[in-house]
């Protein structure tokens, strides 16, 4: 559990997003075409199937949520979650625009506090957003409950600094010129989950079984 104060924390993540918002919908087309293998990744590992229920946390522009969202077909459901109500507002046009609007639902969720419904859900993914939040076990925790007894949670996470060069080098540069310190011990971050043990504990604790890491 993070040690940082988690209500300041994650508002300044909304904003921080909310404020990144017209980049992403500018840059979105180039963002995917370099990602969209992992989103497809995470449908199969998730197993969504025609007619799935699925949960999307973190959805930002509207992935893997879109992707699960075409595999489900029109006789699934997703529901889209973001903390960022810009991006979530991106994501929706994306989503009409492909005409998926009667698919997947979008709503403004925090994952450690906003209520899920229970054994409801087929399949539920997250794409680079679990690093992100303070308190992964009790995110973690919410999402098994809204899991139907034997569904699945498939998750991407960044690996350590040298293996993520387009992340670590422009933040350390930017530490290094602003002679800002790196953030404290226990603040959330791209590579507080790079450790694969501290995952699969993050699983285990959080009722799932049987956790199986991929690079």
């Amino acid at each position: 559990m993070s040690t940082v104060d988690s209500k300041q924390y994650k508002e300044a993540l909304r904003q921080g997003y909310n404020s990144a918002a017209a980049g992403w919908q500018k840059w979105w087309k180039t963002i995917e075409k370099s990602t969209e293998k992992v989103s497809k990744r995470l449908v199969e590992l998730a197993e969504i199937k025609q007619g799935s229920k699925v949960l999307d946390i973190a959805t930002g522009i509207g992935e893997p949520a879109v992707t699960a969202a075409n595999q489900v077909g029109k006789s699934g459901h997703v529901l889209a979650t973001d903390i960022s109500p810009q991006m979530l507002s991106f994501a929706k046009e994306r989503a009409a625009h492909l005409g998926l609007q009667n698919v997947v639902e979008f709503k403004e969720f925090d994952a450690e506090t906003s209520e899920l419904p229970a054994s409801t859900f087929d399949a539920a993914v997250c794409r680079w957003g679990l690093m992100f939040i303070p308190d992964p076990k009790l995110a973690l925790s919410n999402i098994y409950r809204s899991l139907v007894n034997g569904g699945h949670f498939a998750a991407a996470v960044w690996s350590s600094p040298d293996k993520v060069p387009f992340i670590f080098v422009p933040m350390n540069t930017v530490l290094r010129e602003t002679n800002n310190p790196p953030p404290p011990p226990g603040t959330p971050g791209p590579f507080t989950m790079s450790d694969e043990n501290i995952l699969k504990k993050h699983y285990l604790t959080s009722g799932f079984t049987d956790p199986a890491i991929e690079r």
